[in-house]
């Protein structure tokens, strides 16, 4: 005897509707921008009828900044990835930027408020859940590199952590708005502010010191 397909439920299918609606907006924002797209230009690009995007999002506002949310956290989760791996402070801040950098070409609406063509929301970025997650895995970061010896302990994780995320942000929006290029130029500096503020090394001990 066959088996039955299992049968998709209501609620599946409402958030593969909810999904398809989503990708869609998060597409149709990051080409067009908010003022020259509609819902039902959403809806046409997710194949559903031109109402059906109302009743997962309630107005056209509602709809940009979930795409908006999810484009962004999309681009952040990258920088999660990098965040949480075993490479030393250096390598670690190196790779925050890269990641984040390479992640934005695929996600068009979130450089397109990196770029500051939706001004009405470019400060929301500042309180999504996902860029304050970011916050708390530098912070733990930082605390581990302390207990290791690597980071300054005479530092606050947590105000240092936003701090990084800050300056990093600012890297973002100037590799959008200038380019790769300028922001090479600071480079350099940028990493020996990472390093006075953060790095540590130990004083080497005085000649015949007991050690303790």
């Amino acid at each position: 005897m066959m088996e039955s397909e299992p049968e998709v439920t209501a609620q599946g299918k409402g958030a593969q509707t909810r999904r398809a609606i989503l990708d869609a907006a998060i597409a149709r924002f990051g080409r067009e921008g908010y003022r020259s797209t509609s819902v039902a230009d959403i809806a046409r690009d997710a194949s559903v009828g031109g109402t059906i995007a109302y009743a997962y999002f309630p107005s056209k506002e509602a709809l940009f900044l979930a795409a908006v949310d999810e484009d962004a956290a999309a681009v952040i989760e990258v920088g999660l990835s990098s965040a949480i791996t075993e490479l030393s402070i250096r390598d670690w801040r190196q790779a925050l930027i890269v990641t984040l950098v390479g992640a934005l070409e695929s996600h068009p609406l979130a450089r397109r408020l990196l770029a500051g063509l939706e001004p009405e929301v470019t400060d929301r970025v500042l309180e999504m859940p996902a860029l304050e997650e970011l916050r708390k895995v530098c912070a733990e970061r930082l605390r581990t590199g302390q207990l290791n010896g690597s980071v300054r302990p005479d530092i606050d994780p947590v105000t240092i952590a936003n701090g990084v995320v800050a300056v990093v942000l600012s890297l973002l929006m100037s590799v959008v708005q200038l380019g790769g290029t300028a922001v090479a130029l600071y480079a350099n500096d940028v990493a020996a502010v990472f390093e006075a503020a953060i790095e540590w090394t130990p004083p080497p001990r005085p000649p015949n010191s007991v050690p303790e």
